[in-house]
């Protein structure tokens, strides 16, 4: 594995004009952290990797490669690009197994960072190292968000969310799980008991419903819901699987492993959403692509879906009035998320657009709420880990200096 990471990593022309970093959400310094790293010091390439992006090694396993670095490497242009995330990925790896993080002598400014999905991740980390008292709330029973209940283990080992608890813990962290914010209490309380700043970063975990008859049905599921926990599920022989996301990708391949022999993603449109690789993987695990076929009602003996046609943009214009019916088990519908918007409905001030998402100042994240800020999927709807970290680092250092500009207590 190291050779070949280091001859991978020779591989690299160190351009004085990166393209790859240019593609990277995050502007990783690639050629950086490979020169560091080909010099012999990779704690410091690992140091570059997790300053710029803490969550660098989930990154390297997640992100879509080939739309973003390894898509915009010059090497790619007349052969194989640089295989970036495989270098990432091992130095990273290697930097979380020593990671010892600083932190500065504590202010005793207490700051609630509500969910602990990458941005929870992220933000509690910046702040933490930047000597604030954090106190990470989240709903579920443990840490992680999407990276631990929205990405099989298969993907993403739970393992490595594991790691980033303990280093949180490391830094001072408190954690409580299994509080939803907006039931017991809310951001009035947090602000009455002392929090100076308050940071939203719920997610987008409750599903967008298709409104057809049928939904209601018990053979019917969401898959954001099933991936929470699979195994509490129990599916037949035979799945549908409605949707074109990485999320139906993620349901098909999960259902595959335990058992499901006849799955079918079915395509409303004529193309997928999801990426190239989850859909080559998707596939030869074994599940089949319909496309042009668009869910009208369900029963318990399956889906009635209708043909549909496409304009060049991909757009469905018509559908066929003769819906045919394709016999499954379970149906999994896997079309979209939107917030879990309990917070923003519940706090007095927090103003919301029309998708429900919180409104904020695209720099800062700063909302209508003094003193309340959001990052991640609940202000830009359901995106990838790497954009919910670039946009949280900005939102933490816009934290601390709404902090600091505070009037001194005593």
């Amino acid at each position: 594995m190291a050779h070949n990471v280091i001859a991978e990593a020779k591989r690299c022309l160190n351009c004085k004009k990166p393209l790859c970093r240019q593609g990277c959400p995050i502007n990783t310094d690639i050629p950086g952290f490979i020169s560091a790293f080909l010099n012999g010091d990779i704690d410091e390439a690992g140091k570059k990797l997790f300053d710029n992006n803490p969550l660098s090694v989930v990154c390297s396993i997640v992100c879509n490669h080939g739309n973003q670095c390894q898509g915009h490497c010059v090497r790619g242009l007349k052969g194989e690009p640089v295989e970036i995330s495989t270098i990432e990925n091992y130095i990273s790896e290697r930097y979380l197994d020593n990671l010892v993080l600083d932190r500065a002598p504590s202010n005793g400014i207490k700051v609630a960072v509500i969910g602990s999905g990458p941005a929870g991740i992220t933000i509690s980390i910046k702040l933490a190292q930047l000597g604030y008292d954090v106190t990470v709330f989240e709903s579920k029973t443990d840490i992680g968000g999407v990276l631990r209940f929205g990405i099989p283990d298969f993907r993403l080992p739970h393992a490595i969310v594991d790691r980033y608890k303990q280093i949180m813990l490391h830094l001072g962290i408190k954690i409580r799980l299994n509080v939803t914010i907006g039931k017991a209490f809310g951001v009035e309380e947090l602000f009455r008991d002392g929090f100076k700043a308050i940071s939203i970063g719920t997610g987008v975990t409750w599903p967008i419903a298709l409104n057809i008859k049928g939904e209601t049905l018990g053979n019917v599921h969401y898959g954001v819901h099933f991936l929470e926990r699979p195994e509490g599920y129990e599916l037949g022989k035979s799945m549908i699987v409605i949707g074109a996301g990485n999320v139906a990708m993620d349901v098909a391949r999960t259902a595959l492993r335990r058992g499901v022999r006849d799955v079918k993603i079915m395509v409303r449109s004529d193309r997928y959403t999801a990426s190239d690789e989850e859909k080559e993987y998707a596939e030869i695990e074994g599940a089949q692509f319909i496309f042009n076929k668009a869910p009208v009602e369900i029963c318990n003996e399956g889906v009635y879906f209708a043909d549909t046609v496409c304009d060049e943009n991909h757009k469905v214009i018509s559908m066929s009035d003769k819906p045919e019916l394709y016999k499954t088990d379970t149906v999994m519908i896997c079309v979209s998320q939107r917030p879990s918007n309990l917070i923003l409905t519940t706090t007095k001030g927090l103003e919301v657009n029309e998708r429900g998402l919180a409104k904020i100042d695209p720099q800062t994240g700063a909302t209508s709420r003094p003193g309340v800020f959001a990052s991640g999927d609940v202000v830009k709807g359901a995106k990838t880990v790497v954009e919910a970290v670039e946009q949280s680092k900005r939102v933490a250092f816009a934290m601390h200096e709404y902090l600091q500009s505070l009037p001194k207590e005593g």
